[in-house]
């Protein structure tokens, strides 16, 4: 190999100028060294620049996957699921009509009464004197009460004493003066008598004759007078009784007693209370709840089909898994103008004292006879203004907007009077998708609990 030419080489090479630019030793470089220096720092920025500019367009392309392509997924999947639903049968939710049995039991709601109640007021005007029971307390038939204080009642008595012994001394004065004119009387028909005989031998003048006479007749009107004013003071003497008596009687209702045997529900008044006669403000009010009675009002389909004697059982919220049996006891034999119901009473015993004067209470009358009918959910009647529909399913699972009559509503079911027939299949909650002659996808719902009637 040949050899350069070191001279020819360091002829070309250019003398070193020291530019001030030192090297890493601190000594002053060359301009070639110098030269090499600033080459290098142009390539050192545009390596960060392109180091940005690539981490950009990373930056770029992870928000492009993040947000971009998820929302075009979810696009796509909508247009799908629209095309879908474009071109699918839409499903309904359907249930079987059903026809209810001969026989039922008749649930009604009821409220317990007792069966007897009294509210008792003061006949007699006064004040409360005295209060031997409250409400809460049983009571017997006659056990006293309350007592109240009438002085002026008791005064009033007092007068209508003293009137009845008045009453006595005017008869005894007026049959005193009967027996005188009695007594008189008898005297002057002697002397008529007598002067009759004188006349008629003509001893005395006819004149004496008639005055005698005219005092017989004087003193027979007297005797009559006198029988009447005894007739007036017995008369006196018995209104004077009567009213001695009424007032004894109103005397003796100072004294209140119970009617009968019960328990005493309210008391409205206090010792000291002022107490009147008119009835403004019971003093009590008395029950007896040993056997209570129910009034339920039967529908009139049902009404023909209650007899008197026919058992019943009765049941309480406040009583789960509890029932009271009873009977009907009576009804009323006709039905209310307005309700068209039949007032039916089933009366219950209560030995225990369980159940309580105007609780809430169902009475499920057993074996009560009902008119078989048709019944549908109540959710599935359409109301239009040309009337009241359903929609049927038909053959191909087509709709059918049936016109139907509507009976009786039990809340969750409809009874439906014509236009239906058991084992039809009608939609639940039909949308728009329920139009006549529409294709659908029926899907059998869960049937609801039969409701007792």
């Amino acid at each position: 190999m040949r050899e350069p030419d070191l001279k020819t080489t360091t002829e070309q090479r250019p003398p070193a100028i020291h530019t001030g630019v030192r090297d890493g030793n601190g000594r002053p470089a060359s301009t070639h060294e110098a030269t090499v220096v600033e080459k290098k720092k142009p390539s050192a920025s545009g390596a960060r620049l392109a180091f940005i500019a690539i981490s950009i367009m990373a930056l770029i392309g992870v928000m492009f996957a993040v947000g971009y392509l998820p929302r075009l997924r979810r696009v796509r999947a909508l247009d799908q699921a629209v095309s879908d639903l474009k071109t699918s049968v839409p499903e309904v939710n359907v249930v079987q009509v059903k026809i209810t049995p001969p026989h039922s039991d008749l649930l009604l709601p009821g409220n317990i009464t007792p069966i007897t109640e009294a509210i008792i007021n003061a006949r007699a005007d006064g004040y409360l004197k005295s209060r031997y029971v409250d409400f809460g307390d049983r009571v017997k038939a006659g056990q006293l009460l309350a007592e109240i204080e009438a002085p002026e009642l008791d005064q009033q008595v007092s007068q209508a004493r003293a009137a009845v012994e008045q009453g006595q001394s005017n008869l005894s004065r007026a049959q005193h003066l009967l027996a005188q004119s009695d007594a008189n009387l008898h005297l002057a028909e002697v002397t008529v008598q007598r002067w009759k005989t004188l006349v008629d031998r003509g001893v005395v003048s006819k004149q004496e004759y008639d005055q005698q006479n005219a005092n017989y007749e004087a003193q027979r009107a007297s005797m009559e007078s006198g029988r009447s004013d005894v007739r007036v003071a017995e008369d006196s003497i018995r209104g004077s009784q009567h009213n001695l008596e009424r007032l004894i009687n109103l005397q003796s209702y100072k004294k209140i007693v119970a009617p009968f045997s019960g328990i005493i529900t309210a008391r409205n008044v206090d010792i000291g209370a002022l107490i009147s006669s008119t009835g403004t403000t019971p003093i009590f009010r008395i029950a007896q709840i040993d056997v209570l009675r129910i009034m339920v009002d039967v529908p009139q389909q049902n009404a023909p089909f209650i007899k008197v004697g026919e058992p019943a059982r009765v049941s309480l919220l406040e009583f789960p898994g509890r029932k009271f049996v009873g009977k009907v006891s009576r009804t009323a034999n006709a039905l209310e103008a307005n309700t068209r119901t039949l007032p039916t009473e089933v009366q219950v015993p209560n030995p225990d004292s369980v159940l309580l004067p105007n609780m809430f209470a169902q009475v499920n009358l057993v074996s009560a006879q009902v008119l078989p009918s048709i019944l549908i959910p109540g959710d599935a009647l359409i109301v239009r203004p040309s009337g009241t529909l359903v929609a049927v399913i038909e053959n191909g699972n087509r709709v059918h907007l049936q016109p139907i009559e509507v009976g009786r509503d039990y809340g969750a079911e409809l009874e439906v009077r014509s236009g239906l027939s058991a084992g039809q299949y009608v939609i639940v909650n039909p949308s728009d998708d329920a139009r006549e002659g529409a294709e659908v996808n029926p899907i059998q719902a869960k049937p609801t609990q039969p409701r007792k009637r």
